[in-house]
């Protein structure tokens, strides 16, 4: 009689579940964890770039040692912050993108130090380095913007009615999104 309710049971709570999208909930935050691997994939892709790049610059421009140690020291903060996409929210994606906007400081800090430096600017190595770090740059935006897709077709599936519910039920919590760095929306000020 047992075997029987739990049949009975499992009829009606299979139709249920995935008519109101539980399946489809775990794909959809699947693939918010595949994307946030690709996006982890390509900012470690510019911290690896890095050490080439100082060493290169590091012999050219050998009284730069402030600047280099601060895209040293920023890349040690970057890669400091290990995050699984388990463990994405408001604030540890706040800090993690911080820290990433720090590194990009750095760096275009360093590239200013370079413009001074015309036999660095002509050596193959750096403008190899330098072709691979901006290639790096626009693999990040994308990146960030397929995960930022991801992200919102999952926000967006898990609000809508009846699957809300569902959503509730089994924890299904909305993800954040990246954002635009703080002061992008600002026009620089260009002066000749």
């Amino acid at each position: 009689m047992r075997n029987l309710k739990l049949f009975f049971l499992a009829i009606i709570a299979v139709p249920f579940l995935t008519g109101c999208g539980y399946n489809r909930m775990v794909e959809l935050e699947e693939n918010i964890d595949a994307q946030w691997s690709q996006v982890e994939n390509v900012y470690q892709r510019r911290a690896d770039l890095i050490p080439n790049l100082v060493n290169t610059v590091k012999g050219y421009a050998e009284h730069e040692q402030e600047t280099l140690q601060a895209v040293v020291e920023a890349r040690s903060k970057a890669t400091g912050i290990n995050l699984s996409a388990d463990q994405l929210n408001e604030q540890t994606l706040q800090n993690f993108q911080k820290a990433q906007e720090g590194l990009s400081s750095a760096l275009s800090r360093l590239m200013v130090v370079v413009e001074r430096y015309p036999d660095l600017k002509a050596n193959q190595n750096f403008r190899d380095l330098q072709a691979q770090l901006e290639g790096t740059e626009n693999r990040i935006a994308v990146e960030r913007r397929k995960f930022n897709e991801a992200t919102r077709a999952y926000n967006t599936y898990i609000r809508k009615f009846p699957r809300n519910i569902m959503a509730g039920i089994f924890n299904f919590e909305p993800r954040p999104y990246f954002e635009a760095e703080e002061g992008a929306s600002e026009v620089p000020e260009v002066q000749f």
